[in-house]
């Protein structure tokens, strides 16, 4: 009867390394194109590095904040400042910078954005950016791949990252949750003497 009882066990001992391998390979986060919604705060920072093979002209950094607006649907708006860019001290015209979004259920996704330059003969600028998104939907970490600059016709040069924080709302002020995701916990405590 020992003998009987001891290859089972082996057996199901042995089939659980395989069993947990199936299971990481979904990695299903429950994040959707829903996850991204409302008023994001963004700052990025873009190293050009020179053309080989003389160097010249130096490389160049750049440093870019602003506003992306989310609707949950794969849509976004976007409003940048360049510092300083040398073209005035605003940030884009509301409605010009406009893009799509898709977020996979793993929490990585996929955004363009159309910057729609104006009076550029060629293209009006173009984004692509890879990004990943953490603590639940309110920062977004992203890497630019590639970027084709306003009348380029070509991708250019660039290593940029950046970072997006969620602007906080009425609804995550007062702790209301998004998402099954609750903000703060309320307990009521009760004083004796």
């Amino acid at each position: 009867m020992k003998r009987w009882l001891a290859k089972p066990t082996l057996m199901c001992r042995d089939c659980f390394p395989a069993v947990s391998g199936a299971a990481w390979a979904t990695d299903d986060y429950g994040c959707s194109n829903d996850t991204l919604r409302g008023e994001y705060a963004f700052g990025a920072t873009a190293y050009t590095p020179p053309p080989l093979p003389n160097g010249s002209p130096p490389p160049q950094t750049e440093v870019v904040t602003g506003i992306k607006v989310f609707d949950g649907q794969g849509n976004l708006t976007q409003r940048d400042y360049r510092g300083d860019n040398l073209l005035g001290p605003d940030f884009a015209p509301p409605g010009q910078e406009t893009g799509t979004y898709t977020v996979n259920s793993d929490c990585t996704g996929s955004m363009e954005i159309h910057l729609n330059v104006p009076n550029t003969p060629a293209a009006s600028g173009i984004i692509d950016i890879k990004f990943v998104i953490s603590d639940g939907g309110r920062h977004i970490h992203e890497v630019v791949s590639p970027f084709i600059p306003p009348g380029a016709s070509k991708p250019a040069s660039t290593q940029t990252n950046g970072d997006e924080w969620k602007i906080a709302t009425t609804e995550w002020l007062n702790g209301a949750p998004r998402n099954g995701i609750s903000l703060y916990r309320t307990e009521t405590v009760t004083l004796s003497s």
